[in-house]
């Protein structure tokens, strides 16, 4: 089984060969643990209890995560296709992906902004965007439906994807999206639209927030990450969505999710009634994301978990700060209003974020990003300490 790996993390960009080079050097297990564990797992421990001591050992450790959470939960994601041509406008773009024989081609929109200059930073938005998109930003709307269909179970291995990798393929709705995002990326380079490809984010909201932290995860050219009230299956821990259904809470987990629809693997259906097994958890999630910029946007509603949540990012920025970029990541949880409708409260963070990651903007302050209304004990749920590693 083939992974697709993450690039070596830094606090300074480094050349694309240099990262596949440093990459390369990992050695990633095909087999994972079942721990029964009901804390969050020590992103900082290799399964055979190595740990990560280096930004070097972060690297591998990443990849070692990426390759646990498609084996066990998402599905595998596959490599570029032998063959990806695009075609475009400056209004729209169009893909082409081959490989095995196979072809099959879609395309996105793109609306760009009103005021600032060509090439232009941009965001992929599922579906369109539920966040206010400032000006100088482009909007790029993806048909993630089309790609990977959600209508219920009997949806499985239906839209473009499949067609094009085989309808049994392990891959889950998230993770197709996530490729269909990756070959986004591959059009943007191939074809001047405008768009700068070093600098564009991704956005979704619900299930679609949850597809957009996959591809953040995923594809390592995304520079910066809005999940938008993703819940569980995007910025809530598995676990601790668990203890707070114990506690009485209306939230959704694991066992709920897995008969709703089919963004996660068919490999996922057997931990979701015993998530404790499960070798990885979501704050190891953002930490796929990391160093890159991650900015998770969330509502208090019941459903979507906000103490998980909480938990679950806070420990994710752990991960962050371990890599001595804390100011790279930025966690906010509102208070109770419309799903998916962004209220102005959250505008601070977000325009920071993408005023640092997309118009380049040195000055935007996305310090101590940490918003919530509560207040969780940590201790309840994690008994690690995260190194400094840089």
């Amino acid at each position: 089984m083939k992974y697709s790996l993450i690039p070596l993390l830094a606090t300074t960009v480094l050349a694309a060969p240099l990262l596949e080079e440093r990459q390369s050097t990992c050695s990633v297990p095909s087999t994972f643990p079942n721990p029964n564990a009901s804390k969050l797992p020590d992103p900082f421990v290799f399964f055979n209890g190595k740990k990560v001591a280096s930004v070097a050992d972060w690297t591998c450790r990443q990849a070692e995560i990426s390759a646990a959470m498609q084996t066990q939960e998402l599905g595998t994601f596959p490599p570029k296709p032998s063959s990806v041509t695009a075609t475009g406008s400056a209004t729209s773009l169009s893909i082409t992906a081959s490989e095995g024989g196979k072809s099959i081609s879609f395309s996105v929109s793109i609306k760009k902004p009103s005021s600032g200059s060509a090439p232009y930073p941009a965001i992929i938005a599922y579906g369109g965007a539920s966040i206010p998109v400032p000006a100088g930003v482009a909007t790029i709307t993806f048909n993630n439906d089309q790609i990977a269909a959600q209508q219920g179970g009997s949806s499985r291995g239906q839209g473009k994807f499949y067609d094009l990798y085989g309808s049994g393929h392990s891959a889950g709705a998230l993770t197709a999206w996530a490729w269909g995002v990756d070959r986004i990326m591959d059009g943007l380079e191939l074809v001047n639209t405008g768009v700068d490809p070093k600098r564009v984010g991704v956005t979704g909201c619900s299930r679609n927030g949850k597809g957009a932290f996959v591809a953040g995860a995923l594809v390592n050219r995304i520079a910066l990450t809005i999940p938008q009230e993703s819940g569980s299956g995007g910025a809530a821990c598995w676990r601790v969505s668990d203890s707070e259904k114990s506690a009485g809470k209306n939230i959704q987990t694991a066992s709920q999710i897995v008969g709703e629809n089919v963004w996660f693997s068919k490999n996922f259906n057997a931990f979701s009634t015993k998530v404790p097994t499960v070798a990885t958890d979501h704050h190891e999630l953002a930490g796929l994301v990391a160093p890159r910029g991650l900015i998770v946007i969330e509502n208090d509603i019941d459903w979507l978990g906000p103490v998980s949540t909480t938990v679950c990012m806070k420990a994710g920025r752990q991960i962050y700060k371990a890599l001595n970029v804390p100011d790279n990541m930025g966690v906010s949880v509102s208070s109770n209003h419309g799903h998916c409708s962004f209220p102005s409260s959250q505008s601070t963070e977000l325009n920071a974020f993408i005023n640092k990651f997309l118009l380049n903007q040195t000055g935007a302050n996305t310090a101590n990003v940490e918003k919530s209304g509560y207040n969780p004990d940590m201790s309840k749920y994690v008994d690690w300490t995260a190194p400094i590693l840089a």
